[in-house]
């Protein structure tokens, strides 16, 4: 296939395999998935990748000794390598598998039945959620980093989906000396790698900008963050707040939030009898985006949240399904990356 050809011109193409050489749909999702594993491990050796596809390494010795053949890998003592026709034909590849398996066609509809801006369908690989979260991170660097302007203010949260596409951003690739990079709201979690702190850092550092740190818990008494208003540098932050204008945020499944910050068994078990299937901007929601719950907490407000033309959210796991169509309802502009199951689940129940 030609390396230029367009989404446009690959859709025939599929249409007609799908018509004339239906079996050979199996053999062309097997390459496609070794040749995106390969593209986000290497090197590989072959046992690695065979544990990573489930297939036997009789099989990935026989599918990898074509690959190379036709110039898309190469063998070093390390593992297996992409080669650059590797990496173009595995964009191709990614252009007409998505359209095979009718991927974009449901980005439109999910996206028509929650009544939002875009559904990206970030993963496509099932079983493994180490890779489909990496590929979702992808998804979510390229989005993000197509949203990005010199003096804007970027709101980030914490989690392992925000994390993977903080991790995917080249370094030395951007350039934003005017813009802020801040965290939407206090710290969460035991693992420092994933709270927004962490990854506010980081992400200025690979887009050159400036950022400010957040060193407050995440629940807090209404007091204390009155108190806490009055500290210089949390109200610094908190002004920079008002001025987000591109968030990324994973989404929070009430039930699993409400025990990460330790709330009470007996408020956990009225949150569930109120419906509550999701958690974000100090409130928890039932699945048609009504406040059941408030809690006290420093962060970007629901009303800031609710004016935001640039809302990205990433999320993966079908139980989050309705923790994702509820915050749906918040913002008709949100921009949802997610993975094959997850959309999948969320059809069904739209």
């Amino acid at each position: 296939m030609n390396p230029k050809m367009t989404e446009r011109e690959i859709d025939p193409i599929s249409s007609l395999l799908k018509r004339v050489a239906p079996e050979m749909v199996d053999l062309i999702e097997s390459r496609y998935n070794i040749l995106s594993v390969v593209s986000f491990l290497q090197p590989i050796g072959r046992r690695m990748l065979s544990s990573k596809l489930n297939m036997t390494e009789r099989v990935i010795r026989k599918e990898a000794n074509t690959l190379k053949q036709q110039g898309l890998v190469n063998f070093t003592l390390d593992g297996m390598t992409m080669t650059e026709n590797g990496e173009e034909a595995l964009e191709l590849l990614r252009i007409f598998f998505r359209d095979l398996k009718g991927i974009r066609h449901m980005e439109q509809v999910v996206a028509e039945k929650l009544n939002i801006k875009k559904v990206i369908v970030g993963s496509t690989i099932l079983g493994n959620d180490e890779l489909a979260q990496k590929e979702m991170g992808k998804s979510g660097a390229a989005v993000l980093a197509s949203h990005l302007t010199n003096n804007s203010t970027i709101g980030i949260t914490g989690g392992t989906t925000v994390h993977a596409v903080v991790e995917e951003f080249a370094e030395d690739e951007y350039s934003y000396p005017d813009t802020y990079v801040i965290p939407a709201r206090g710290g969460l979690g035991k693992k420092t790698e994933y709270q927004a702190n962490t990854l506010v850092e980081k992400l200025a550092g690979k887009i050159n900008s400036h950022y400010k740190l957040l060193y407050t818990p995440d629940v807090l008494s209404k007091e204390t963050i009155e108190t806490l208003k009055n500290e210089p540098e949390i109200k610094e932050i908190i002004d920079l707040m008002e001025r987000i204008d591109v968030l990324l945020f994973g989404v929070g499944e009430a039930q699993t939030m409400a025990k990460r910050r330790s709330l009470p068994a007996e408020l956990i078990e009225k949150l569930e009898a109120k419906g509550a299937v999701s958690e974000g901007f100090g409130y928890y929601f039932n699945k048609a985006g009504e406040i059941v719950h408030e809690i006290s907490t420093i962060g970007i407000s629901l009303e800031v949240y609710k004016g935001l033309r640039t809302v990205v959210a990433i999320a993966m796991g079908p139980e989050k399904a309705e923790a994702i169509i509820s915050i749906a309802k918040l913002n008709p502009n949100l921009i949802l990356i997610s993975d094959e199951s997850t959309i999948n689940k969320i059809n069904e129940l739209v």
